[in-house]
């Protein structure tokens, strides 16, 4: 039997904060679980919901893992939704036209500057 995703955790300094940040962008409901520990998920439960945990060490490195993000509408209109709930703009990028899938998304932090990437259903090819 294999096992599926219970959840994708978040480790952070402001666990709220950070929770209310991804629920706006997601526009998903957040709720406590426990102290210091913040659940953001779709009410329907469909996909997976992001865990917001407090640790007490700063972010250090680049992140290993980090999410992608597609709106239906235009990347701009999304990038400055974001930059309005709290993320910072990195920069825009393209891959080369001489890839079968070449897309086109914008690296963003949040407000604790774990990277993040903003595509629009326009941008990203070769996916369902």
């Amino acid at each position: 039997m294999a096992s599926s995703l219970l959840a994708v955790v978040v480790d952070c300094r402001d666990a709220r904060a950070q929770a209310t940040f991804w629920a706006e962008a997601l526009s998903r409901r957040m709720s406590e679980r426990n102290t210091d520990e913040f659940l953001v998920d779709d009410p329907s439960r469909s996909g997976s919901p992001l865990y917001f945990m407090k640790v007490p060490e700063e972010k250090q490195v680049k992140n290993r893992l980090h999410l992608d993000l597609v709106t239906p509408g235009s990347m701009e209109e999304e990038v400055a939704r974001l930059v309005d709930a709290g993320a910072t703009t990195v920069e825009v990028r393209q891959d080369p036209p001489s890839l079968d899938n070449p897309d086109v998304w914008t690296v963003m932090k949040d407000p604790e500057g774990n990277e993040f990437c903003v595509f629009s259903d326009d941008s990203v090819t070769g996916m369902p």
